[in-house]
């Protein structure tokens, strides 16, 4: 909990918390990362990035939960047999895996393998929802899905078939799986689509098989060993597929430019603009955006030519690790934002300076920096973890190597204090209204923040089913 008074200073320095809060949560993934890495966790960063929200996973049939004597399930829980004549239609060996699929992902998807059809091969595949009557096949009850073997029929929630796919027996590997996109369930045949059937149930759905004839022996593969059929190669299809739907949006090339030319103005990449600008008179036809007046008006002006070129100059400074030269440089034309010695930007810069020296390692100085420039935020309760977080870097002999402290000497570090810079300029501009906040992002971030807000929104109508917006996905989509 913070007091009054650190209350009444988040509100005034609006930009200077949200960048601290950055840095903040930055350092709480580098100490979690450095944890997965001493308990020998393989990461990978690029797909740790993109990996689906993590959600426990199907790995085992469940023991705990059976159709009494009609199924036996192996010491290993992933192979079920049916140990006996069935007499009545209700004698069904039904086993459900130990957790419902996953739901915050594009696809999920199991197989089984049949070892024995049996003496009638009334094997069945599918998914179930919880409190499943564990005596009927999948596809009997309500709420229940299943792609039966010895008709090739499928069967959704009652016990009259449709005509689906082919049947199948000993030697065959069968899958099933769920689109969360286009709301539906697939099944496949020894690697090839048989076929997919509306999804129309929204709870939680458990993987499910079903053994119904003596002898029937099916083992259960949810993702331990490669699947047969090639899940990665179908998720690309159905990718390309939105991605099609996507490219056939029309967006006029002026608000495109528009947009791309607000985020290099918002962040000071002021060369950049002007190849940019040049560009757009020297292609056919030329992009008209200015007014009579000469100012560029293309739906999204927010000032961002206000100060580009004293923005630029300190980008680069703080790019380059001459932390005083852009202390002085804010002191001469900018005094208002570094006028407080214990505000958030004045202790990311001051933070920054102690982090450049230990980069270059000058240690005593880093020491005699620190002394006389952080006692002051040690006061500040508000300050004080990330304060120790720069501090920490003195015990490593390899600032690169400092656990979880290691964040700190990477270049995102300088680029997380040159936004935070740049924002605190912007914020200054008299000519803008409520600058405090529109400062914070540019208009191309606020489409995709919005664009995150929407997925979510969607996925929650879908009763919280299918994956996020993922920007780095979607790039990796495109240029794949």
């Amino acid at each position: 909990m913070v007091n009054d008074f650190e209350g009444g200073r988040q509100e005034k320095d609006i930009v200077g918390s949200y960048f601290l809060e950055l840095w903040r949560s930055k350092s709480k993934k580098a100490a979690v990362s450095y944890a997965k890495d001493v308990e020998m966790v393989n990461l990978d960063n690029e797909c740790e990035e993109l990996e689906e929200e993590e959600e426990p996973v199907p790995t085992e049939l469940d023991t705990l939960n059976s159709s009494g004597g009609f199924s036996i399930v192996l010491p290993n829980k992933l192979s079920v047999q049916y140990p006996t004549v069935n007499l009545h239609g209700h004698d069904v060996g039904v086993v459900q895996a130990n957790c419902p699929a996953p739901v915050k992902r594009l696809l999920y998807y199991f197989e089984i393998y049949v070892k024995n059809a049996g003496a009638k091969g009334q094997i069945a595949i599918g998914f179930t929802a919880e409190g499943f009557h564990m005596r009927r096949q999948p596809g009997w009850e309500a709420n229940s899905f299943g792609y039966h073997g010895d008709d090739g029929l499928l069967y959704r929630g009652h016990g009259k078939g449709e005509a689906f796919g082919p049947t199948y027996s000993t030697g065959d590997v069968v899958g099933g799986g769920i689109n969360y996109t286009s709301h539906e369930f697939f099944f496949t045949k020894n690697g090839q689509v048989v076929g997919t059937v509306e999804k129309d149930v929204k709870g939680r759905l458990y993987p499910t098989i079903a053994v119904h004839s003596q002898y029937e022996e099916v083992i259960v593969n949810f993702g331990k060993d490669p699947f047969i059929f090639d899940l990665k190669a179908y998720e690309a299809t159905l990718r390309a597929k939105q991605q099609a739907v996507i490219e056939r949006i029309l967006i006029p090339q002026a608000a495109s430019y528009g947009i791309i030319r607000s985020y290099l103005q918002h962040y000071g990449y002021e060369e950049t603009l002007n190849v940019l600008d040049e560009a757009s008179q020297t292609c056919i036809p030329p992009i008209t955006t200015t007014t009579t007046t000469g100012v560029h008006d293309n739906g999204f002006n927010e000032y961002g030519a206000y100060a580009l070129n004293h923005r630029k100059i300190l980008r680069k400074l703080i790019k380059d690790g001459q932390i005083d030269d852009a202390f002085a440089k804010l002191r001469e034309w900018y005094p208002e934002t570094v006028e407080d010695d214990t505000s958030a930007i004045c202790l990311m810069l001051q933070c920054q300076k102690f982090i450049e020296l230990v980069r270059v390692g000058h240690l005593e100085e880093a020491v005699e920096y620190g002394r006389s420039h952080f006692e002051k935020f040690y006061k500040l309760k508000e300050y004080e973890d990330l304060v120790k977080d720069c501090a920490g870097l003195l015990a490593y002999e390899d600032p690169k190597k400092s656990g979880g402290l290691g964040y700190l000497v990477e270049d995102s570090q300088r680029e997380n204090l040159a936004d935070a810079v740049n924002a605190m300029i912007l914020s200054t501009n008299p000519e803008e209204a409520n600058t405090k906040r529109s400062c914070l992002h540019s208009y191309l971030e606020r489409l995709l923040r919005q664009l995150t807000a929407c997925f979510l929104e969607k996925r929650l109508l879908n009763g919280n089913q299918g994956e996020a917006f993922h920007l780095p996905r979607v790039l990796l989509a495109k240029n794949n």
